[in-house]
């Protein structure tokens, strides 16, 4: 068993939920699409909006699908690329 393993069976035993019904890897990966392609802290907020819509009944694949896809059509201008948390800033621009 991993450490990432034993987290989501101690933070689901904590929080009365099946650690068998949490979808790591699809989580993981929709992290990592909006860090790298919007910004990094909207990795975590993606993360809690797809489990606001999952509670809600949404299939979990369906929603990291759809905001893997928004991510990977965001705009470089609006936040992607550059930098680890958006683009770099242009001195003369700001």
């Amino acid at each position: 068993m991993t450490v990432m393993d034993e987290w989501v069976v101690a933070a689901c035993t904590e929080l009365g939920l099946d650690p068998t019904q949490v979808p790591v890897p699809v989580v993981l990966d929709l992290a990592r699409d909006v860090a790298h392609q919007v910004l990094r802290p909207g990795a975590p907020v993606s993360a809690y909006l797809m489990g606001v819509a999952v509670g809600r009944g949404a299939d979990p694949a369906t929603v990291a699908a759809r905001l893997t896809e928004l991510a990977g059509s965001w705009p470089v201008e609006m936040g992607g690329g550059g930098g680890p948390d958006g683009p770099v800033s242009d001195p003369g621009r700001d």
